[in-house]
């Protein structure tokens, strides 16, 4: 088995999903008392979301690039950053590295292809809806077109991720605004969403709309269960 190398704590509450979904992963698939062989850097969130405002992204590109230096020196084989808006600077990362990194977008990207997906809507935080780094990842590099909610919508669910599921905070009154803004997706076309952001998930579940979701956190978490194992 393969040991997973984790940049964790963007936020904490969803890197305790990747934790678990990807010990899950590997007890069904190798049963009995297997778990997954993990090397963890969980960094301080506060500062990287004070850098992420301020739009000092070549600072925040440090620390986790940082971050995957010791996870690599802890015997990691290969690298998830455990949140999509941080992939903004995934190559900056992947510089400082030996070891490859298992880009969330790719993971997504090929889940949406298996299913047979070619339009589909994302949600997340106001960096991956707005900036081209998670979009044209997927777009330019797989047949499928990407479709974003508007800049009013876009405010909403930024907010709600920042101020509400980054503190571990359940609003059913969020809860029905990102689906109010699923379902306009759906509408312009969308055959799903993306759940864009590792937070998402903790508030919006498949259980709550017949529109397809596709939760990353698990995704990704999967992949990486795939090729610890292989």
């Amino acid at each position: 088995m393969k040991t997973i190398g984790m940049i964790g704590g963007m936020s904490w509450e969803s890197t305790q999903s990747y934790y678990q979904a990807i010990n899950q992963g590997v007890k069904a698939a190798l049963g009995g008392l297997h778990s997954a062989k993990v090397c963890l850097y969980s960094v301080d969130f506060a500062e990287i979301e004070a850098l992420q405002h301020q739009g000092r992204w070549d600072e925040t590109a440090k620390i986790l690039a940082d971050a995957a230096v010791a996870v690599e020196a802890g015997g990691a084989d290969f690298v998830l950053i455990c949140t999509n808006t941080m992939h903004k600077v995934a190559d900056e990362i992947q510089a400082r590295i030996s070891i490859p990194i298992l880009h969330i977008a790719d993971a997504t990207a090929n889940a949406l292809l298996a299913d047979g997906i070619t339009k589909v809507g994302l949600i997340g935080t106001r960096f991956t809806m707005e900036q081209d780094f998670y979009k044209r990842k997927i777009s330019d590099n797989y047949p499928i077109e990407v479709i974003v909610p508007s800049a009013d919508d876009q405010t909403q669910i930024h907010d709600v991720i920042y101020q509400e599921l980054c503190l571990g905070r359940i609003n059913p009154k969020s809860r029905e605004a990102y689906l109010t803004i699923i379902d306009k997706l759906f509408a312009q076309g969308a055959q799903a969403v993306i759940l864009g952001c590792t937070e998402i998930a903790l508030l919006v579940q498949q259980q709550h709309t017949q529109v397809p979701l596709y939760d990353t956190t698990q995704i990704h978490a999967n992949s990486a269960v795939s090729l610890a194992l292989t």
